[in-house]
């Protein structure tokens, strides 16, 4: 066989073994098989070989999936010998009225948690509290989370998981400690400018960031005059090397050079603080004399 037949087999063999699928289908139903072993109260099942996989659930908003969502769900998943990892995700609408806005939408959500190695199958639109139907329709055995009281603040109870706690059937999870979704969001907020000028220089408009007229000139001024601090370190350490070099004197010559420098510096950011000023000052202006037109043509409605 030729070199390039050969490779064509090979490529064809290859395309033969991919599966191809649709993220978004319904995950295949848990393995029908003999059910676990029962204990008695307040110990764990014993699992045989042959026994079906202990069904353990566990539920969130999974906003901007990380490695301490990832090991939640892989503490639930190993919670057993064989198990059978179903996790819920709260739909947007209910998760916006008793927790908040998120950064990603539920469908951007439960497509993050289907890609998660843990996970056997995504419940969505899942509910904020679990009730005795909920566990009869997913056959659950265990809820998993963390001990930590959840707030209720849908008004059901206390806490989240009162009421799987109460009939014995939740399974504690440890947290990881200085991750969360919320210290993402603030890591984001603190650097805001940072993260709005990269995405400025990418090429989204400052009407895509929520970013007004001025904010945008101060921003680009202010990245303008970061580099040209840059540059000016630069050149002093080139200038510090050359007289080094040159083994003359270079105190003298360089004191002059970087009070130079640092009275450039304090004059262009002085010259671009009036520019800013200037731009505030006929932005502030205009948006008077716009008021001042509508006032007059609602005066002229009322008279007529």
């Amino acid at each position: 066989m030729k070199p390039a037949e050969d490779a064509a087999v090979r490529e064809k063999a290859a395309a033969a073994q991919t599966e191809w699928y649709d993220p978004m289908s319904p995950p295949a139903p848990a393995p029908q098989q003999q059910p676990a072993v029962e204990a008695a109260a307040g110990t764990s099942p014993s699992v045989s070989s042959d026994a079906r996989p202990l069904r353990v659930y566990a539920d969130g908003i999974y906003d901007l999936f990380h490695f301490g969502h990832a090991r939640a769900l892989e503490q639930a998943k190993k919670s057993f010998p064989n198990t059978y990892l179903l996790v819920g995700c709260c739909s947007d609408e209910i998760t916006h009225m008793y927790k908040g806005k998120t950064v990603m939408t539920e469908d951007e959500r439960y497509e993050s948690l289907r890609h998660c190695k843990w996970v056997d199958e995504v419940i969505p639109d899942a509910p904020w509290v679990i009730n005795q139907e909920f566990i009869d329709k997913h056959n659950i055995d265990y809820v998993a989370h963390d001990a930590l009281p959840y707030a209720d603040t849908s008004g059901t109870a206390n806490d989240v998981y009162e009421f799987v706690k109460a009939i014995g059937k939740f399974k504690e999870t440890k947290r990881t400690e200085g991750i969360s979704t919320s210290d993402i969001i603030m890591r984001i907020l603190k650097d805001y400018n940072q993260y709005i000028m990269r995405n400025l220089t990418r090429g989204y408009s400052r009407k895509d960031l929520g970013v007004s007229y001025v904010k945008e000139k101060q921003l680009r001024v202010n990245m303008g005059i970061s580099k040209l601090r840059e540059k000016v370190k630069e050149h002093q350490e080139k200038f510090h090397s050359a007289a080094k070099i040159a083994g003359s004197n270079p105190v003298e010559w360089m004191e002059n050079a970087d009070r130079w420098i640092v009275g450039f510096l304090e004059k262009f950011e002085e010259g671009c603080h009036m520019m800013e000023t200037a731009i505030k000052d006929r932005i502030q202006e205009g948006l008077k004399r716009q008021g001042r037109s509508e006032s007059n043509l609602s005066g002229e409605d009322s008279d007529s």
